[in-house]
């Protein structure tokens, strides 16, 4: 197999989410892999020392181009219009970019996108005018110049198909390696003293602060438990990093006097996050709308009863193995779904996430598509 560049530019340490975790989780499944292959990975001058570990492996080397991740604005007008002569100049024909940016033109060069999701269509109203127009700029070029598309679940690929009324072959549905190390944990005796909570007396979630992953409705529920007087535990805790519902999440728990019924952890470390998993009474994902959705599988692992929705991906991911609320922003159905859950972990297939078997899926699929013409 020839080299393929691997087009990490758009990776800026910590301020990506879900996609960062996505590309070194496959990068991780790589390494575990018995064959031969040839990786360059595509780095910048503000996230190259991220990656570097990954060039101890022969297989992998590192291309650093002269642009900094964190300058956005610098780092798409390169990318359309000198990425192209930078691969050829180093003699890569071939570039796999694990997200949906692009140069504007081929240029020589054969290119494979993953898609995660196509949101800023559906939800424009979350999303700055400019945001909208790259993202529909950049799907654009993606199913007309891109060789292949990846997409992380068949709704993302059904969502692809009806948008843009390309061939089913197109698309490849390759999910996201998601499964977590179970020995990365910390002591929930530490965890317990930091938050104050207790073992399987308080709700947890994950999400970042933006309007479509429906935290308020999760705030409402607390504040109907405490007017009910419920027996079920008063007491959520809710980690992600901030977003453009920070305001008014904040503002509704201080409208409802919550302050000591949920705690917002900010980001917090993996090892905290799956000790909140493991000792959590269930774990409530409320999103409406997932190209993929990760922390419920996550959760799963390490053996949480699971409440969320049936939107978008979210059976496809969870397998129709947890418990669903049918309409998202009912608070008496969150209410009445919290008192009986069923657990079925037990019947869940956590090997469809594991990063080795899901790298050797995308190697073959990367080797298929990129063979000579």
């Amino acid at each position: 197999m020839n080299n393929i560049a691997i087009d990490l530019l758009w990776l800026r340490p910590g301020k990506v989410g879900g996609t960062e975790f996505y590309i070194r989780n496959l990068l991780d499944g790589f390494l575990q892999l018995d064959r031969k292959f040839g990786f360059t990975l595509l780095v910048s001058e503000d996230n190259c020392a991220s990656f570097e570990h990954y060039a101890k492996d022969e297989r992998i080397t590192l291309l650093k181009a002269d642009i900094v991740s964190a300058n956005i604005a610098g780092r798409i007008l390169w990318q359309f219009f000198c990425q192209n002569r930078f691969l050829r100049k180093h003699g890569l024909r071939q570039c796999f970019i694990p997200v949906y940016c692009r140069p504007l033109f081929n240029g020589g060069i054969a290119y494979i996108n993953t898609v995660h999701d196509l949101q800023a269509a559906h939800y424009p109203e979350y999303h700055p005018f400019h945001e909208i127009a790259y993202s529909r700029l950049c799907w654009w070029l993606d199913v007309r110049c891109s060789r292949k598309l990846i997409a992380t679940t068949q709704y993302v690929k059904s969502d692809l198909l009806e948008r843009y009324k390309i061939r089913e072959d197109k698309v490849e549905v390759l999910n996201i390696p998601a499964m977590v190390n179970l020995d990365e944990i910390a002591s929930f005796a530490e965890v317990s003293r930091k938050f104050n909570i207790s073992d399987g007396e308080y709700y947890y979630t994950v999400a970042q602060m933006i309007p479509h992953k429906n935290l308020e409705t999760l705030i409402k529920v607390m504040a109907e438990l405490q007017k009910r007087q419920s027996s079920l535990p008063l007491r959520l805790l809710v980690s992600g990093i901030s977003g453009n519902a920070s305001e008014s999440v904040a503002k509704l728990i201080k409208e409802n006097q919550l302050e000591d019924v949920v705690t917002l952890t900010g980001f917090i470390k993996n090892e905290e996050r799956n000790s909140l998993y493991r000792h959590c009474r269930a774990f409530l994902f409320p999103s409406i709308f997932e190209g993929f959705g990760m922390p419920p599988i996550e959760a799963m692992a390490f053996g949480a009863t699971v409440i969320t929705t049936d939107r978008t991906s979210i059976p496809e991911v969870t397998q129709g193995k947890a418990n669903y609320v049918e309409d998202p922003f009912d608070v008496d159905a969150w209410i009445q779904t919290m008192d009986s859950p069923v657990k079925r972990n037990d019947e869940f297939d956590f090997s469809k996430y594991d990063r080795a078997y899901l790298a050797e899926k995308y190697m073959d699929f990367l080797q298929d598509n990129f063979k000579e013409g």
